[in-house]
Order: structure tokens, then sequence, then C-alpha cells
């Protein structure tokens, strides 16, 4: 089968207006991340048949990167997350009852400020192009396809 995968990059280097804060990564919260992160990436997975559909089970899948990991809360409740591995933001999600009220684009911008304040390289992130709604939100915010690539 196989599926097509974006490399996109963001090449502004000023910040951008963001209203959101987000906390590190605490182990407390894994088993509400896991669930949400599973659900985020579950129709795809199974879209593309990428097995297992479910694909976060133990906190040792993600240990060694809790600490660029980063949590978008209310109260004790996940709204969203990102992850920013050095210039490069990965696996953003929002919790299903949060969806559709812009906390996508929110943590998108986070993510870049957070990496603004460390350099002004390009910033990088991978989408398949399967999820539409994911690239048409990259590219509205700055994004550019530079590398397309396709898998299996």
């Amino acid at each position: 089968m196989g599926f097509t995968v974006y490399e996109m990059t963001y090449t502004r280097s000023d910040l951008i207006p963001c209203d959101i804060e987000c906390v590190p990564f605490d182990k407390r919260y894994f088993s509400q991340y896991m669930k949400i992160y599973n659900e985020c990436f579950y129709d795809m997975r199974k879209a593309l048949d990428v097995k297992p559909y479910d694909f976060l089970s133990t906190y040792d899948q993600i240990a060694d990167k809790t600490d660029d990991i980063f949590l978008l809360l209310n109260g004790d409740d996940i709204i969203g997350s990102v992850a920013c591995y050095g210039n490069e933001t990965d696996d953003l999600i929002v919790n299903r009852k949060y969806q559709r009220k812009g906390y996508g684009k929110k943590l998108l911008f986070w993510a870049i400020n957070h990496i603004r304040h460390k350099n002004s390289d390009p910033v990088t992130l991978h989408v398949a192009e399967w999820n539409q709604n994911a690239v048409r939100m990259y590219e509205n915010a700055g994004f550019t396809v530079t590398r397309t690539e396709h898998i299996r």
C-alpha cells in the first residue's frame, strides 16, 4: 500500500502572538496523554494500515522524550500537547473535546515560539498527506512543503 509524508518548513524568524502557555510533560498525565494520543492518530494509522493502530501503550515508549513534550492544560485536563525536538515540532495533538476551537493552531504557534527562543533556524515538521486538515493548518501558518517521501 504505502503513503506519502510531507516534510514542511517554516523559515520566518519572528515570534508569533500566542496566548497560551504549555508546561513540561509530567508522568502523572501519562494515561490521559496515551488515550488522547491514540485517539488522535487512530483513524490515520488505520486508514494507512500502520499497525498497531493504537501505537502508544507504555510510558517506556516516550520516557526518553518527555523533556521535549509539552502539555496545554485546563486544570488537570489535557487540552493538547506538542513535542519540540531541536528545530522539529512533532506529535501535535488536541483532545477530542477541545477540537475545532483553535487549540491546534495555538499549540503550533507556541511550539514555533519555543523553538525561536533558542534559534532562528527553519522549523520543520512531518505530516502524512492523508491528514489534509493538518496540512492546511500548517500551510496557513506559513509552512511550505520542502520534501515529499513515500513510505513503504
